[in-house]
């Protein structure tokens, strides 16, 4: 199989890495998805297999007018070039998208048939991209959420604040699970080798979801610090006086059902955590 890995640079294209070692990994100077003539003009032939983690992520940035043309850019037209690049050769799509393709106001864990109502531009513009490569008959949408892998993330912040002295207050009314980049590839190179039939799929950490200042009070503890060092604010709270927010979903766990059902038992987001943190 000939592996192709787009923004390989980032905290899931360096995981995929690892996961493909005989994949070809290439970030944008190498080729703009964005551009349309370079997707039609790569060599596609002996391409059986893309893994589209390239992506527009700066979910705040992507909210500011001047930005619109580049997070569709990245988000929605890159995939469509993608897919019509993939519909030439014959080969396997693997794109990653979000739970902010939802407005997170289902009570439970969504399900992959959920109906997308995002509440924000880059979640516009991430359900936008699920369609385009829904086009693709071999295609796999893969959804997951608050990723964490190589450079700055979530907990990474909290350890450097933690390590520091520092404490902060984080939201305490967004539920979620942590995904772990090395666990999101580990489950993608399951599907793509398993053969699982094609569609979305639902692939984040398992384990009980909790908030971000949960999260934040297991780092604080597996630094040494206490828990209660961590304040806890409302979403409101915290952006208070703040400009230029993209509205979060508040839930934004997702089933694993699916996922489970092929035979892919996603990791405990704790025990992943565990191992991230004294990895650092």
């Amino acid at each position: 199989m000939t592996a192709l890995i787009l923004g390989a640079n980032g905290q899931l294209g360096r995981a995929l890495q690892r996961e493909f070692p005989d994949a070809v990994a290439l970030d944008r100077s190498k080729l703009d998805v964005t551009d349309r003539e370079a997707v039609r003009d790569y060599p596609w032939a002996d391409v059986d297999l893309v893994l589209n983690a390239a992506a527009w992520t700066a979910v705040d940035a992507a909210e500011d007018p001047a930005n619109l043309t580049a997070v569709r850019a990245a988000n929605v037209d890159a995939v469509g070039h993608l897919a019509r690049a993939v519909r030439t050769c014959g080969a396997t799509l693997v794109h990653v998208s979000s739970e902010y393709v939802f407005d997170g106001q289902h009570e439970g864990p969504h399900p992959e048939d959920w109906p997308a109502h995002p509440l924000s531009v880059y979640g516009k513009s991430k359900a936008d991209g699920d369609v385009e490569a829904g086009h693709v008959t071999k295609h796999y949408i893969v959804r997951t959420t608050w990723v964490v892998g190589e450079g700055g993330n979530f907990v990474r912040t909290m350890a450097g604040l933690a390590d520091r002295g520092i404490s902060p207050n984080v939201v305490d009314d967004q539920i979620g699970r942590l995904t772990f980049a090395d666990d999101l590839a580990a489950g993608i190179h399951h599907l793509v080798t398993t053969q699982a039939p094609f569609g979305t799929y639902n692939l984040t950490g398992d384990g009980d979801p909790v908030s971000w200042a949960d999260v934040a009070a297991e780092v604080f503890a597996a630094r040494g610090r206490s828990a209660d060092d961590v304040g806890r604010v409302s979403t409101e709270e915290y952006f208070a006086g703040k400009t230029g927010i993209a509205p979060r979903p508040r839930n934004s766990v997702l089933d694993l059902a699916r996922i489970k059902a092929t035979g892919f038992a996603p990791r405990d987001w704790r025990d992943s955590l565990r191992e991230y943190l004294a990895a650092l």
